[in-house]
């Protein structure tokens, strides 16, 4: 009984935490909060008020993201950005590799909107959203 419990437990530690994700822009920007219906529209190429920022494709945060975000699975959201890229009608989100990257891209350019773990927030951007 002893075993089965401490295998559980390390079982359990083994498991990858999901971050808590925030949408981010740049401090200068004016924005102050988004719903997630307004993000889910920018990283859909439904508006183009901000510039989305994207994880690569094979970073769990962006699996979590447009699910819980945009309501797509990333093969979804992909079908979409490629049918948009064919007809002209826009191009994907820029994608980065990690939080630090998609953090200096957004201080670099005001009208950014990128999501990342709220652990790695600091004052260079600022929180418009925390995704539930």
């Amino acid at each position: 009984m002893k075993t089965r419990l401490m295998f559980a437990l390390l079982v359990l530690n083994a498991l990858p935490a999901t971050a808590e994700i925030v949408v981010v822009t740049n401090p200068a920007n004016q924005a102050t909060r988004m719903l997630p219906e307004q993000v889910s529209q920018f990283f859909l190429g439904g508006s183009t008020i901000f510039t989305p920022l994207d994880h690569s494709k094979d970073a769990a945060i962006r699996k979590e993201f447009y699910e819980k975000v945009i309501k797509k699975t990333p093969a979804q959201v992909e079908a979409i950005w490629a049918k948009a890229s064919f007809s002209g009608k826009g191009t994907a989100p820029k994608e980065f590799p990690n939080d630090a990257a998609i953090k200096k891209a957004v201080a670099a350019e005001p009208s950014a909107l990128a999501y990342i773990d709220k652990a790695s927030v600091d004052s260079t951007v600022k929180v418009l959203l925390v995704v539930p």
